[in-house]
């Protein structure tokens, strides 16, 4: 018989982003029994989050927000009642990586992690259980569990349980709603047992039990950081080969197509690009870089360093031929980047490949010209900074009006089908195309009078 505590079907969630408002948007929508509070400091972020216009861009999350939305989904700044009512609350804050003192560019920044646990500990006046759910170094759960028990007083008692996302952006929705798998770790006793079947129970209302994967805490911080780190090397791998293409004559398409063909390699993340980017990939490389360093494990930190390497690699290598097929000059030349977001479907930008080509661009004094159709133009200028030179338009044919140079970056679904014969009336002559996501027909816009430039395919 499953081992739960008595749930009083509250749930708090404290981080309003990325994965805070889509995951506790799907309990809501799942299990209209259970009250949802999302809380956050940002006020605007809160607003945003209880207006027509979300704070973040994901297919399919506006019309969930709008069913649960005022039902049993509630977002505010009041983080202590939201504590108090509640008797499990996910911790979804940003965990970035440090940029300062021991571990600086390789060790996760938790200060806003320690932050959300005194402020539970202050504001408990009950037992709860208390859900790591963004990605953490290995043994933040004894960590936390150390702050919440010298701060509790009485009879409250805390589990502290791991339950990362897996999450991609652009299918977040999909992804919880039917997911590989969800992963709950707890401590191995009693009280832990009961913990995580308490949890298990909520997303029992619609994940199958057979996806419920249950382990101990630490084995499920880690799973997250294997996951991300495996997923980025296959990344790296493509792109490391697509080098080798060009220069024998292969096609990394085909040879991709190839090697997934076999069933024990699997498919997918086999597609060469200008480089992996989004807030997890880099960021939990670099944590399980240090986790390996910490123990003495410098072969192994170093195996997974070279996934970045190769990542910042591929970015300058595709930043650096777009200036070499243009004569080796761009100064003063129009480029159109077509797509800011480090991926299609995400209004997304943090890592993005789209940054390091812009500024290689902009350090080699070209006209840069960025459309995007999701990313604000804020974003853009905080990415860049505001630099001369740089120009964001609203609308893909103003972007290539008088460029010398398109450069396809995001794999948007509106750039297939743009009107090339039009785009080509537009661009200056000889007229370039640099497909770095291999998404238009390089042989039509060829016989056109484009000159076309890819990954890891020949000229």
């Amino acid at each position: 018989k499953p081992r739960r505590m008595a749930f009083n079907n509250r749930i708090a969630c404290i981080g309003a982003g990325y994965v805070g408002g889509p995951t506790m948007a799907m309990i809501a929508l799942k299990c209209p029994h259970i009250k949802v509070t999302v809380v956050d400091i940002n006020e605007a972020r809160i607003a945003a989050w209880n207006s027509d216009d979300l704070p973040i861009f994901e297919p399919g999350l506006e019309e969930i927000v709008r069913q649960v939305r005022g039902r049993n989904l509630f977002f505010s700044t009041d983080v202590g009642a939201a504590i108090k009512e509640s008797d499990i609350i996910f911790v979804s804050v940003n965990t970035p990586t440090k940029t300062y003192g021991f571990g600086a560019g390789r060790a996760a920044d938790l200060t806003y992690w320690e932050l959300a646990a005194r402020a539970i500990s202050a504001n408990s006046e009950s037992s709860k259980i208390v859900v790591e759910k963004s990605t953490v170094p290995v043994h933040t759960a004894t960590s936390m569990t150390a702050v919440l028990s010298a701060n509790a007083t009485g009879v409250i008692r805390f589990q502290v349980l791991s339950n990362p996302e897996f999450l991609a952006e652009g299918t977040a929705i999909p992804d919880l709603e039917k997911p590989d798998r969800v992963l709950i770790g707890g401590s191995e006793t009693p009280e832990g047992h009961v913990a995580v079947d308490t949890l298990a129970s909520v997303y029992a209302n619609w994940v199958p039990k057979e996806r419920i994967i249950t382990t101990n805490v630490w084995s499920a911080e880690l799973s997250k950081l294997v996951a991300n780190a495996y997923l980025a090397q296959r990344i790296s791998c493509i792109n490391a080969l697509s080098a080798v293409c060009e220069k024998t004559g292969a096609n990394v398409s085909e040879m991709a197509k190839a090697v997934e063909s076999d069933k024990d390699l699997g498919r997918g993340f086999l597609k060469a690009s200008p480089g992996f980017g989004g807030s997890c990939f880099q960021k939990d490389i670099l944590n399980l870089v240090y986790l390996c360093e910490s123990h003495g494990l410098h072969e192994v930190a170093e195996y997974w360093l070279q996934v970045i390497k190769v990542n910042d690699y591929q970015k300058m290598r595709f930043g650096k031929k777009i200036v070499e097929a243009m004569f080796n000059t761009v100064n003063g030349k129009k480029i159109a980047i077509l797509g800011f977001a480090f991926k299609a479907d995400t209004g997304d930008t943090r890592e993005s490949p789209a940054i390091s080509i812009c500024q290689t661009l902009l350090e080699e004094n070209a006209r840069v010209c960025v459309y995007d159709p999701k990313v604000p133009v804020d974003q853009i200028h905080r990415d860049l900074g505001k630099v001369d030179h740089l120009e964001i338009v609203h609308d893909v044919y103003e972007a290539v009006k008088d460029a010398h140079a398109i450069v396809i970056i995001t794999e948007w679904r509106e750039f297939k089908t743009l009107d090339f014969e039009r785009i080509e009336k537009l661009m200056l002559k000889p007229s370039f195309v640099f497909d770095g996501r291999d998404i238009v027909d390089h042989d039509a816009l060829r016989a056109m009078g484009f000159k076309v430039y890819c990954i890891g395919k020949p000229t």
